[in-house]
C-alpha cells in the first residue's frame, strides 16, 4: 500500500501512467540518439568527402608536377640535341676552329676557305658545316673579306678596277662581293 500511496491512489491503474512516462523518456532518448547517429554520420561523411576531395586534389598537383617534369626532362634533352648539333661532330669543330684561325690570320671567299679546309684534310661535309657555322653565328663577313683582300693584293702589285675584280672572282668571290671589296679601296 505504500507504493500505492506514494503513487497517489491505491488502485494498482496507477502504474501504467508512470510506466507511460518511462517509455516516453526512453523513446525520446532513442529519438535524440537517432539524431545524434545521423549527425554523426553526415560529419563522418563529410569529413570523408573532404578528406577525398584534399586526395583528389593532390593527386591532379602530383600528376602536373610529374607532367612538367617530364616536358623539363624532354626539352632539355632536345636543346642538349640541339646544342650538339650546332656545335657539330668533333671533326666538324676542329674544322670551325680551323676556319677560325685562318680568318683571323688573312683573307678568304667562302669558297677559297672551303677549298682551304679541304686541303688540310677536313672533308668537305666539315668545311661546309664550319663555314655554314661561321655565317650563322656572324663569325664571317664576305665583304670585307674581299675588302682585305683587295687591299692585300694592292700591297704588293698594281691592278686595274676591273683587273683586280676579276683576280677577287677568280679567288671565290662573288661579282657583289668583289665589286664591294675593289670599291674600298679607291679603285
Amino acid at each position: 500500500m505504500l507504493i500505492a500511496a506514494l503513487n497517489g491512489s491505491g488502485d494498482g491503474g496507477s502504474d501504467k501512467p508512470v510506466a507511460g512516462s518511462a517509455a516516453s523518456l526512453d523513446a525520446q532518448d532513442d529519438e535524440k540518439s537517432a539524431k545524434e547517429i545521423a549527425a554523426e554520420e553526415a560529419a563522418e561523411a563529410e569529413r570523408l568527402a573532404e578528406e577525398e576531395a584534399a586526395a583528389a586534389a593532390q593527386a591532379e598537383t602530383d600528376r602536373l608536377a610529374e607532367e612538367q617534369r617530364i616536358a623539363d626532362e624532354a626539352a632539355a634533352a632536345e636543346a642538349a640535341v640541339a646544342e650538339a648539333a650546332r656545335l657539330g661532330s668533333v671533326a666538324q669543330q676542329n674544322a670551325y676552329r680551323s676556319a677560325v684561325d685562318y680568318l683571323d690570320f688573312t683573307a678568304f671567299s667562302r669558297s677559297g676557305l672551303a677549298r682551304q679546309l679541304e686541303f688540310e684534310g677536313y672533308g668537305a661535309p666539315d668545311a661546309e658545316f664550319a663555314i655554314a657555322r661561321l655565317e650563322a653565328e656572324g663569325g664571317v663577313d664576305w665583304n670585307a673579306q674581299a675588302a682585305a683582300s683587295a687591299a692585300n693584293y694592292l700591297s704588293f702589285t698594281s691592278f686595274s678596277r676591273s683587273g683586280l675584280i676579276d683576280q677577287l672572282m677568280f679567288e671565290g668571290y662573288t661579282a657583289e662581293q668583289a665589286a664591294h671589296g675593289v670599291g674600298t679601296t679607291g679603285l
